[in-house]
């Protein structure tokens, strides 16, 4: 498959072939399901932790004896029914960790990816090097390559050479600058247009081609 690749202003300046076996593959929608389920169930951190009856303070002696008082028999102030007595049913911490093989999760990626390919919304540029750090450069950049100001930027790594790039889309508030060998299927459902540079398809071939 092939796709212009345009500079920052978004002018085209060349072509690159896209491989089929990462963007023109068979879709699996309940495959790319699982795996959005997969990170968001991952993304929790289940500390959620409320008292249940033995662990409240209090309670201890009977409130009153059994019989002969005309209310209900109790026998103390820390069960559910009271006020500030303890809780039933309800969460305590636990691990919301699920567990997805990693050929299964790369399968998933190239089935979103093919998504964003059949829809024309994989943008490729030549690269980011952009003249400052500043993130209205980086903005204007993305406005010009996807039409809008809401994309997933994806860099090929830290080098010195991408600071002024990372660093100008720390800020952005609709646009998301993420490692191109950290992409995952929520992001790609998040965005509409993905802006890849031709490092950072490099680094996407080395681990889904």
């Amino acid at each position: 498959m092939k796709v212009d690749v345009y500079n920052l202003k978004g002018e085209k300046s060349s072509t690159v072939e896209l491989p089929d076996e990462i963007f023109a593959v068979k879709i699996n929608v309940d495959l790319m399901h699982q795996a959005y389920l997969r990170q968001m169930a991952n993304a929790r951190l289940g500390t959620h932790s409320t008292k249940r009856r033995g662990e409240v303070a209090g309670g201890g002696r009977k409130p009153w004896k059994q019989k002969g008082t005309g209310r209900a028999r109790q026998g103390s102030t820390n069960a559910v029914q009271w006020v500030g007595g303890g809780r039933v049913h309800t969460p305590k911490p636990r691990d919301y960790s699920q567990d997805m093989p990693r050929k299964m999760r790369r399968a998933a990626l190239r089935s979103a990816l093919s998504v964003k390919a059949n829809n024309s919304a994989i943008v490729m540029v030549a690269d980011l090097a952009l003249p400052s750090h500043k993130s209205s450069e980086m903005a204007k950049a993305v406005k010009a390559l996807a039409g809008e100001d809401r994309a997933l930027i994806l860099i090929p790594d830290k080098s010195e050479s991408y600071t002024d790039a990372i660093r100008s889309g720390r800020n952005l508030a609709d646009s998301k600058l993420l490692l191109a060998n950290y992409l995952n299927v929520r992001d790609l459902m998040r965005y509409e247009k993905v802006i890849i540079p031709l490092a950072s398809l490099d680094v996407i071939k080395s681990y889904l081609g």
